[in-house]
């Protein structure tokens, strides 16, 4: 594919295969949460006709190349790679012909995001931010570190959970973001890290579970009150990772999916089926049905906790919210692990 080509795959099409939808559309143009950090006001706008975007918070905005370089934490090569297809799911995206290529001129080939240090999580700020979300930070701090990282002259600093391959997704209040390489994070029952394919043999398991990202992964944590699941873990950090993972699940018998209640995580589930007809695929997404994730339904039932105590319990037992097991809804399908 030619960049003018490239330019072209819609927009539109990208950051709905990444579940994101339109707060709202008008004569060619829609306005997003930003990706890029968390709001409640649409600030982030995309021109249909022109197939560009400009984020009004931070000020920036581009191609659809500079939008898979800032969302994805890759240089401008991988961008165009991933766009042409090297990466699974980019197929899926459709262009528009008639859209003009962007003026912007294309950046050194570098990662955008350069990790300085990594050490042990505990910055108030990022222990409050997972406090905000309902996980346990004994869960956090046995699978997460603090990353010090880079982005042009300045210095940030966020959650970092480490993938296979090195790379980090990384987030912070207002960061939502990853380094390259990008991978999915395979964790061994019992709490273990790593590369290893032949994970069946490892561990023992032949059951294994699946989460989008690892936030979702620290709440089942929290919710069960465990940090160290016997059975297997498979974290994708992003769903168009499903076919790297692949080699990972296919050893397994049973594969247990806490994917998004959206169009994204649906077309994942099928797509797990139809990759690995060997084993039975359990979609768990019913436990949390009318809820966007799992995130979403385990911050709601510690809402409801909070609210049914008395004003000395919220303020002796806040913390431990996270790490009262929720009543388990009525729910059609799944299977309860």
């Amino acid at each position: 594919m030619t960049i003018d080509s490239i330019k072209r795959i819609g927009i539109r099409e990208y950051l709905g295969a990444k579940g994101i939808k339109p707060q709202s559309e008008r004569a060619g143009r829609a306005m997003y949460l930003s990706p890029f950090r968390q709001e409640n006001n649409a600030s982030f706008s995309v021109n249909h006709d022109e197939n560009v975007w400009y984020d009004h918070g931070i000020g920036e905005g581009g191609s659809i190349i500079d939008l898979v370089v800032r969302m994805e934490g890759c240089s401008v090569g991988e961008a165009i790679r991933r766009l042409e297809g090297d990466v699974p799911g980019a197929h899926s995206f459709s262009s528009y012909r008639d859209a003009p290529v962007s003026a912007r001129q294309t950046e050194p080939e570098r990662p955008r995001i350069e990790i300085v240090s990594v050490g042990e999580l505990k910055h108030p700020a990022l222990m409050e931010y997972l406090t905000d979300r309902g996980i346990d930070p004994v869960a956090a701090r046995k699978y997460c570190n603090e990353v010090r990282y880079r982005i042009g002259n300045r210095e940030y600093f966020a959650i970092g959970f480490r993938n296979d391959d090195g790379g980090w997704e990384l987030r912070n209040r207002s960061f939502k973001g990853s380094s390259t390489p990008k991978n999915t994070t395979t964790i061994r029952g019992g709490g273990n890290c790593g590369t290893d394919t032949t994970l069946a043999s490892a561990s023992g398991s032949d059951t294994v579970m699946v989460f989008e990202g690892f936030i979702d992964f620290l709440s089942y944590l929290s919710l069960k009150q465990n940090p160290s699941p016997t059975i297997d873990t498979a974290v994708l950090n992003s769903v168009a990772n499903l076919r790297r993972a692949i080699p990972f699940l296919e050893s397994h018998r049973t594969i247990h999916a806490f994917l998004d209640n959206d169009e994204a995580g649906r077309k994942a589930l099928d797509s797990l089926r139809e990759s690995l007809p060997g084993s039975e695929v359990v979609d768990q997404s019913p436990f949390y049905r009318n809820h966007k994730d799992l995130n979403d339904y385990w911050r709601g039932q510690a809402a409801d906790k909070i609210k049914r105590q008395t004003p000395t319990e919220k303020t002796t037992t806040a913390v431990q919210v996270r790490r009262v097991v929720p009543a388990t809804p009525v729910r059609k399908k799944g299977r309860r692990l």
